[in-house]
């Protein structure tokens, strides 16, 4: 997809300290399109990049500056924020009105009902302060092998999370066509420890999570209303479906495993396969796998690709959809800076890794 485009090129990155934010820092550090502008960070402001990430070094080295939205509009034509939940939304209405593209990485803006985030949201809800109802409708969802013309057109873009990217890539193909039934859908899931993000905390220190693998969220992770909202939408139907995410001991990568029922007990995996394939026909990132090949996070680590593969059990008519993903790329930064490409009127591919350096 290529659109020609005269917005300025210059980008800022809000909460750059972060995962979230350093995969964009990397990401965009050498992007042959784009400049990074301005860095923004609450706990390191006042340091020079170079001093408090010696890792990813930048040659401007910028100091890293409160996240003033005043200061934002100045420095930059796109803005990443890379926030805690209920942050970005106290940002987001001031960059908008200064002509600011946002990409945000949070919650924020996942639904079209403000009142439904405050629902799934509450304790951000009961601690800041929104109102921005109009903002909410009218947010891009981030997911560009399905949104790719409304993200070109549009000057506030949503990624999706991280566990909702690779369930919607698995369940969209099947229930956009109506191939299995909308009741039973279940979807276990397995995260790395990033995706809990940088901050210390308890179940994600070495000893604790380490040579172990435990679920959390059993019942009303927020992800759950995430994927199903989605999944809504595609189907036209009202879909209620069980969610269940594990911690594995892992540093990045995500594994869904998704289960539903065909509503045609007679297809096979191999015609499973060919409704993947011609779906995501021209989809850069998107690889389907063969029939009997599942496949591994190892596989698209440090990429924005993902994988997926089908199985049928012909026994009970049930279909087994296997997706893997970056969480930190095609899961978070990788997908944004995707998104970004295509706001921007640019190949969507530009800069980012579709291949790893393996094992």
């Amino acid at each position: 997809m290529a659109f020609a485009n005269s917005q300025g090129n210059r980008v800022a990155i809000i909460g750059a300290t972060g995962y979230g934010g350093l995969q964009l820092v990397r990401l965009l550090t050498d992007h042959p399109k784009f400049k990074i502008t301005f860095l923004g960070g609450e706990r390191t402001a006042g340091k020079k990049w170079n001093e408090v990430i010696p890792f990813i070094n930048l040659s401007d080295d910028l100091t890293i500056e409160p996240c003033n939205p005043e200061r934002i509009s100045q420095e930059a034509d796109y803005a990443f924020l890379s926030l805690p939940n209920g942050v970005a939304s106290q940002l987001v209405p001031h960059l908008i009105k200064n002509d600011i593209k946002v990409i945000d990485l949070s919650a924020d803006y996942r639904f079209k009902s403000l009142d439904m985030w405050k629902s799934v949201y509450s304790t951000e809800a009961e601690k800041y302060a929104r109102d921005d109802y109009q903002l909410c409708n009218s947010a891009i969802y981030g997911l560009p092998e399905f949104f790719a013309s409304e993200i070109f057109k549009s000057n506030l873009v949503s990624c999706p999370g991280c566990f909702p990217t690779a369930s919607l890539l698995s369940l969209i193909p099947f229930l956009r066509q109506g191939l299995i039934d909308n009741d039973g859908l279940i979807i276990d899931a397995k995260s790395g420890s990033s995706g809990g993000g940088r901050n210390p905390k308890e179940h994600l220190l070495l000893s604790e999570c380490s040579e172990s693998i435990m679920p959390y969220g059993v019942i009303g992770h927020r992800h759950t209303r995430e994927i199903e909202e989605l999944s809504s939408f595609f189907a036209d139907a009202n879909i209620n479906l069980q969610f269940t995410p594990h911690l594995v001991p892992m540093v990045r990568g995500i594994l869904t495993t998704v289960y539903g029922r065909l509503r045609d007990p007679g297809l096979t995996a191999e015609d499973c396969t060919t409704v993947l394939q011609a779906f995501f026909k021209d989809k850069t990132f998107i690889d389907v796998l063969p029939v009997g090949t599942y496949p591994s996070t190892k596989w698209v680590k440090n990429t924005n690709k993902a994988l997926i593969s089908v199985q049928v059990d012909k026994r009970n008519g049930r279909i087994v959809i296997m997706c893997v993903i970056d969480n930190l790329l095609k899961g978070q930064a990788g997908q944004a800076v995707q998104c970004l490409n295509i706001m921007a009127g640019y190949d969507e591919d530009i800069y980012l890794p579709k291949t790893n350096f393996y094992p």
